[in-house]
Parts: C-alpha cells; structure tokens; sequence
C-alpha cells in the first residue's frame, strides 16, 4: 500500500530499523516485477505489517493518522464526493470547519492530493491519513447505501481522472519563449474541466493566475473570489495556450493585453466567454467572464425592487423622454437592471439603440453598438451618430466623461428616453457627480427622471437557512424600529451540500431610487448638498440602501453580515 518511492519510505525504514538493507534491496526487485507500490511490496514479503506502514507514512508525510470507522463523520461532507469515486481511490471527507474540509486519504501522493482539490473545488483541504483496510471495512459497511449518482460519477470520474491523473504522469510542457507550446489531451481536458466546474458552481468569472511556484484558479461566486486549485508551474504555458486558442487570441504574442470570446455549448446550454489576457511579471494572466444567457433574469419585479421603489421605476420608463441614471460600482448588477428596463421598453413601434463596453448579451429588436476606441468610436461620437438615427430610446452603456454626459442630457432634453449608468456610491450624490463633471445644474434639473442606486447581496441557502439570535441593541443600531424588532426572525448561513457549503446561493439586489420631483428640481438649482437631496427624498418616500437591505433581512433573503458589508448607515 506505500504510495512513496524506495529512497524515502524505504531509506526511512531501513534508518529507523524496521527493516534492513538486504530487505529493502528484495522488496524493490519485488516493485519492478509486479509493478506495485514499495510498500506493497514490503508487505507482501512481510517485512512489515499495516501498522507500520501507515505509522512510517504519517511521520514522513506529517499528516495525523485517524480511524475512519470510529471518526465522527458529517454527512452532508460526505456526500460532496460521489461514493464510488470515494471507493476507488480510498478517500473520504468527513468533516468541516469554515471554508476547510477534513478529508481521509490512503495514498498522500501529490497525484492524489490534486485529484482530491478537484472533487472539492472551492475548499481548502485538512488531510489525514487512513489505513487501507480500515477504509475497506468502512466502504463494506457503507456499500448497500445508494444515492442515484451513477452518471454523475461517470461524467466526474472520466474527466478528472484524465485530466489531473494523466497530466500528473506525462511529460512537462513548460518551454522556452521562441517555441511553440505543446497543447495535450490531458490539458485539454484539464481547461474543460475548469470551465465545467465553473459553470455547475455557477461562477461568473475564472480567473487563471500564473505565480513564481504555481498556477492558481479562482471563482467568483455570488460576487466573491474563492481559490479552487493549485497547479503545477510545469502546465503553465500550455494551459494559457489553451485558453487563447479557444478564444481566438495570438498565441505568439504574450507582451501585449488581448481580448477574445469563447461560443461554447455546455450540458445543452449556450454559453458566451469574454476574455482577457494579461502580461504580468509570471506570466499571462487569463480571466473568463462567464455569460450564460439562461442564467440572466430580466423581469424588472424579480431582481429585488421594493414595491414602493419599482412603482418609481416604472413611472419613469412611462415618461417619453427624459434621462434614467443607474448608480453602483462595477459588478453591482447595472446592466442587468438595464437590460431588464429595455425588455419592458422593447416593442414593435420604438426604436432602440445601445452603444456598450462590451456588448455582454445581444437581443431581438435592439440595435447594439459596441465602442472601439482605437479607431474612434468612443461613447460620445456614437451618441452623435445615434440622433441621426431616428431613436426613441437610447442606452449609454457608461458616462465616463463630460462630451458623453452633455450629448447624452441634449438628447434626454430633446425628445429621446436615455439610460445610461454612473459610478456614484448613492442616488443623491449622482447628482453632485454631475455637477462635478461640468454640466449645469438647470440641465441636471431639466433632464434627469430618476436616479437609481444599486448593490448585489448574497441570497441565504433556502435548504440550510437558520434562524440566529440578535440583540434588540443591535438590531435597532442597524436601523429597524421598535415595532419591527418585537417580530423580527432574523436568518443566518449554515452550509450544505445545495450551496456547497457556503450558506449562500444566488445574489438579489438592494434598490434605492430617487425620482426627481419638483422640491428636489428646486435644490439641485439652488446648488444643495448630496445629503439635503438624499433628506428631502426619504421625506418623500425613497427607500435608501441600507432600509432596501433591512427588508431583504426581515423577508428571511439576506443576512445581517452580508447588508453591513454593501451598505452605509443611515
């Protein structure tokens, strides 16, 4: 059952005084007639027994030995490996402890160990040992429960196995710069693996990152970064070649950021992937925006509007012309509140043009533009174009500069509806941003509707939720009343096996948006700070972030964490 060669677990025998020279020399004859381990090999000639073994490897490997019949086991763990991939190469996850899962193992080969990091993508892993028989006898024990994961361990067990096992075992691929950097099955299904994985974690983003000792790989699920593995320096070039192929990128040129897309079809769903490749001082870094079509919802009453706020919302898509501003920092969901507003607005008799950075999702019966810079066309030439086009609706992918937020307000002001998105922290200090980037506040006045402000917070697990106990000081110090404490549940995360053991699953939107009525016209003219707007607008009933997220908890949505880390006090 050894897993290491003759020069460490044999030497360390002989040297400890376990066995002796001449047994270790019969042994290895022993290893290269049958083809087996060193220490099956020592077992078999019965040098030495199971307990020995397994007591050399721990000291050796430094991993704490365990009885896997008698350790207590969590079962929602337990099932995030599928039973006969447990089976077949001896591994069992028994426990956790925050973002770490415990795992039994019985080879503690670096093979194995990445081959684990793969079944558990998205964890840090705590190893032990194993014996083998105490593991056979634990499988036994197990072997008449089923859980209906034949195809699923089929489809992990194929593409894993290939491509870690085998790559493990194969030649290296890192080469100089001037060569051409060979690209094997075993990378290939190693770059299908990851964009797999990503997808059934429902990641937005894959970040492929190039270090001095290594290669890391990293999610962003529900808007936050998780390292999913660690690869060996050696696949480096060959991994990132793969990559750049798929997207069309040059392959030769590794001095120079490049951007490309990937059309994939994956478990029956269309999938786009914008990337980006970027020179850093390890390498390239290459990151996969993932842009899945089926995962995009653009019903304006699900993304998380209170009533109050979508009713708002609403009046001002009615409006025949004007400017609706959507507020956040990048990542905040603007463009899906976009987007969602156009669908509303998307019919037979308007006609509607967009010019974006990148286009993420092309629709039916919306005419897309996407900006190059390069040879000029930049956000303010193409609003210019766009008056000559006849619209009745255009969306500005970004005001960046004081050209494309002057031609985007001539145009709210002269008979065109115009959605457009800002980089502002709340809806009242939209205004002062406008301000700021020179255009004059009579025009603000005239031709802004309604400013929207937004922030994405992760949703609770709906299987593993648990109600948590909070102080009435500390509820009221985050800004419910009095009446709302005496019935307030408040919810926590635990973590199963639903939302791999996060708590979390699914992002929701906190909404704040500000229609500008008469008295906030009046202080805008009259030059008024961002917080005299953000007063006189709660006065006449906007909902801020902060309350938006108070309700998304006291609805049992969100948690108490995740609203405190998006959102200001009051």
């Amino acid at each position: 059952m050894g897993v290491v060669g003759a020069t460490s677990l044999g030497q360390y025998l002989v040297k400890k005084g376990v066995i002796t020279e001449e047994q270790l020399l019969q042994a290895v004859k022993v290893q290269k007639v049958e083809g087996i381990k060193i220490g099956s090999a020592l077992m078999k000639l019965g040098y030495i027994d199971e307990n020995q073994l397994f007591n050399a490897l721990s000291e050796i490997y430094g991993y704490t030995l365990i009885n896997i019949l008698k350790i207590e086991k969590d079962p929602q763990v337990v099932k995030l490996i599928p039973k006969e991939i447990m089976k077949k190469y001896r591994v069992v996850p028994f426990g956790r402890e925050g973002n770490t899962i415990k795992v039994a193992i019985c080879d503690p080969s670096n093979t194995i160990i990445d081959y684990v990091k793969f079944l558990l993508t998205g964890f840090n892993l705590d190893i032990y040992l194993a014996k083998y028989s105490e593991m056979l006898q634990y499988f036994n024990e197990t072997e008449k429960k089923t859980d209906g994961d034949e195809k699923t361990i089929e489809q992990v067990d194929e593409l894993i196995e290939s491509a870690v096992i085998d790559m493990a075992a194969g030649e290296e691929v890192e080469t100089k710069e001037e060569e051409v950097v060979r690209v094997d099955a075993p990378i290939i299904k190693l770059a299908n693996k990851i964009i797999y994985d990503a997808i059934k974690m429902r990641a937005s983003d894959i970040h492929i990152e190039p270090y001095e000792k290594g290669v890391a790989v990293r999610y962003r699920i529900d808007g936050v970064l998780q390292n999913v593995l660690n690869l060996p320096l050696q696949i480096k070039s060959a991994l990132t070649t793969r990559f750049k192929i798929m997207s069309h990128l040059d392959i030769s040129e590794r001095r120079l950021p490049q951007d490309g897309r990937i059309k994939a079809k994956i478990a029956d769903k269309e999938v786009d992937f914008r990337v980006s490749s970027l020179p850093i001082i390890h390498g390239e870094k290459v990151v996969l925006r993932i842009l899945e079509r089926g995962s995009l919802q653009l019903d304006l009453t699900k993304l998380g509007f209170e009533e109050i706020s979508l009713h708002f919302f609403f009046e001002a898509l009615e409006k025949p012309y004007g400017m609706i501003l959507v507020t956040g920092p990048t990542g905040s969901g603007k463009t899906t509140t976009l987007y969602s507003a156009l669908m509303r607005l998307n019919k037979p008799d308007v006609n509607i043009l967009t010019v974006e950075d990148p286009v993420e999702y092309s629709f039916q019966g919306i005419n897309q533009l996407q900006v190059k810079e390069e040879i000029g066309l930049t956000f303010a030439s193409a609003l210019r174009s766009f008056l000559r086009q006849d619209p009745d609706i255009i969306m500005v992918g970004e005001i960046r500069d004081f050209e494309t937020a002057e031609i985007a307000v001539k145009a709210a002001l002269t008979g065109h509806l115009v959605l457009s998105t800002l980089h502002t922290n709340d809806a009242p200090s939209t205004i002062t941003r406008l301000v700021n980037m020179g255009i004059e506040p009579f025009l603000i006045s005239s031709s802004v509707l309604l400013v929207v402000a937004q922030r994405l917070v992760r949703k609770l697990c709906t299987h593993c939720k648990k109600e948590e106990t909070v102080s009435k000081e500390t509820l009221l110090k985050l800004g419910f009343t009095e009446s709302e404490v005496e019935t307030l549940k408040v919810y926590g995360p635990t973590g199963c096996t639903e939302c791999n053991l996060t708590g979390y699953k699914g992002r929701i939107a906190l909404y704040e948006v500000m229609p500008i009525t008469d008295e906030i016209k009046e202080l805008i003219l009259t030059g008024a700070t961002a917080l005299d707007i953000k007063k006189e607008a709660v006065k006449q009933g906007m909902l801020t972030l902060r309350r938006s997220g108070l309700y998304k908890i006291m609805q049992g949505i969100t948690s108490i964490k995740e609203v405190l880390r998006t959102t200001f006090e009051d």
